[in-house]
């Protein structure tokens, strides 16, 4: 039995109609880049403090001294959720003209009972100002965050197995409709509790389409140009739309307007469907021979190539036919050892990639300097990191590529913490190249899992894995949080889970210069890091590969 790229190697692997689905699968992700992260503008927190109501008919003097001082790292500074006792002070400026005569730091303190003023400086208005989520409030902020990754999470499990059953192109388009729908609706929230439900449908299409395209471009495409696709078509995409979000931003302060504005681009969905076809792996992967040869001849006839009298042998249409008898769940992600160890391998790595790229990109506002301007740096360093991931993927195994950048990101962010407050910027930057790195090992790490699976379960298993990576994307807009107990724990956490999965890399199968899998019995002849030097001394000493496969069963064994 021919493997896919046998069958197709006359459609040619890089015609008019390549190229087309190439640009336009890379133009689906474009709205992906800013989605997930415009919660960095819509709720940034502006300058507050607590609202003094005007009928104490206070003086000037008196009015600025309402609200304490409090010390914040090297500085003092009005404090953001407290004030002095209002009918204390009310009393004083009645008998002492002059605050400077009384010793105010005596006067009882109570939390900001009339709300808060804030700074509009920066934002006409974001959700933090509001629905007041400041203060005790403050934790709803962060929660919102990690709702929208909840939904992230449901719609990467779920569009996974749906889309392995109902094929590509359905899901895809229809997680499009999902995501800009919910879109606009959110612009009319009426409360936080709203804007949280909202935001949580909208996870559920935002990730599912990314992963619908990234696997249906995987597969439609050829091998010669699958990695380019997967590293510099959809990453440099999604960075177009991440350096997208803070230039729209920077001219629309108000965050309904903002959210309005970026939903819009949400109907360059709408003519793609004309365009994109489904993939004929799935199609085959199914036994809908028919379905896919229809495909093949539009491919031939758009690239003016002559189809094959016959594409299939009797033998390899049975052979279609008996596959697509026996249907593939996700228990067969956990089967079998080999299968079980690339899962949980897998799963702790994207867990651990997932929470160092949101938690540094969502860090934004925090870091030195202008939050636009670190923003769009922090979107355009993406496209030297898919740069650099294309790079690796054609010159290195797949394994050094991902663990090398996966160490070099861990051992950056630990540098964080050696850096003197006085030279800030130099921080920000260090946080920048472990945000390139980080970024380098997902776009590796994409490529590398669709290259670990077989078609049967391709898309079930880079679901689950998106899945586990939303697990640490959820609690990923808290991990900064520590940062209230020691300054530089975030990075030190980060940079040591990043370390730890760069070791765990190395345990994985390599898939350089294998056929994409089409079944789990491919999928189980890869090799692992076990019998992999068993594998490579027999092949150096001219055995057969029976006889390489009893020696690796042997050492199972033992």
């Amino acid at each position: 039995m021919r493997d896919y790229d046998e069958i197709t190697v006359f459609l040619g692997g890089w015609g008019p109609y390549q190229i087309l689905a190439f640009f336009v699968l890379s133009v689906s992700v474009f709205p992906n880049g800013f989605g997930g992260l415009s919660i960095v503008f819509v709720g940034d927190i502006p300058k507050h403090r607590c609202f003094i109501p005007g009928n104490l008919n206070l003086s000037e003097a008196w009015m600025n001294r309402t609200i304490p001082l409090e010390q914040d790292k090297d500085k003092l500074q009005y404090s953001k959720c407290r004030r002095y006792r209002l009918d204390v002070i009310k009393n004083l400026s009645e008998i002492f003209p002059d605050p400077d005569s009384v010793n105010i730091s005596e006067v009882g303190q109570e939390p900001c009972l009339d709300g808060w003023v804030y700074s509009k400086e920066q934002y006409i208005s974001t959700i933090v100002s509001e629905w007041d989520l400041v203060c005790n409030n403050a934790w709803k902020m962060p929660f919102s965050m990690s709702v929208y990754f909840l939904g992230v999470l449901t719609g990467s499990f779920v569009s996974g197995i749906l889309s392995d059953r109902f094929g590509r192109k359905a899901i895809l388009f229809a997680t499009m409709a999902v995501q800009t729908g919910f879109n606009v609706l959110q612009v009319f929230s009426s409360s936080w509790e709203i804007f949280c439900l909202v935001n949580f449908l909208i996870g559920i299409g935002q990730i599912s389409n990314y992963v619908a395209a990234f696997v249906l471009g995987s597969e439609l495409l050829g091998k010669s140009i699958r990695i380019t696709f997967c590293t510099l078509g959809v990453g440099i995409s999604y960075a177009f739309g991440y350096m997208f979000l803070p230039l729209v931003a920077y001219f629309i302060r108000s965050w309904r307007i903002l959210l309005f504005a970026l939903s819009l681009v949400g109907l360059i969905y709408i003519p793609l469907w004309w365009f994109i076809p489904e993939s004929p792996r799935w199609l085959l992967s199914k036994g809908r021979v028919q379905e896919a040869e229809a495909i093949f001849h539009h491919i031939a006839k758009k690239n003016g190539t002559t189809l094959p009298e016959v594409l299939f042998s009797d033998l390899e249409l049975e052979d279609i036919k008996d596959k697509n008898i026996k249907s593939f769940s996700i228990t067969h992600l956990i089967k079998t050892h080999n299968i079980r160890s690339i899962t949980i391998i897998n799963l702790i790595v994207w867990f651990i990639l997932a929470i160092g790229y949101y938690g540094l990109s969502l860090n934004t506002p925090n870091l030195h300097g202008d939050d636009y301007l670190n923003c769009f740096i922090s979107g355009a360093i993406e496209i030297p990191a898919n740069l650099a991931a294309w790079f690796f993927l054609q010159k290195f195994s797949r394994k050094l590529s991902l663990s090398g950048s996966l160490f070099f990101g861990g051992i950056v962010l630990f540098f964080v913490q050696l850096i003197p407050s006085s030279i800030s910027i130099l921080a920000t930057m260090l946080v920048m190249i472990g945000k390139l790195a980080n970024t380098c090992a997902f776009a590796i790490i994409y490529t590398y899992t669709a290259e670990l699976y077989a078609t049967v379960i391709r898309n079930t298993s880079v679901g689950v894995c998106l899945t586990a990576s939303r697990l640490g994307s959820i609690i990923s807009p808290y991990f900064f949080y520590l940062g209230a107990y020691y300054e530089f724990l975030p990075y030190i956490l980060m940079g040591s889970l990043t370390i730890f999965s760069a070791l765990l890399i190395l345990l994985l199968p390599e898939t350089i210069n294998f056929p994409l899998p089409d079944t789990i019995d491919q999928m189980q002849r890869m090799k692992g890091f076990k019998n992999a030097w068993i594998h490579r001394y027999y092949l150096n000493t001219n055995e057969t590969t029976t006889e390489v496969n009893c020696m690796a069963i042997k050492k199972e064994e033992l």
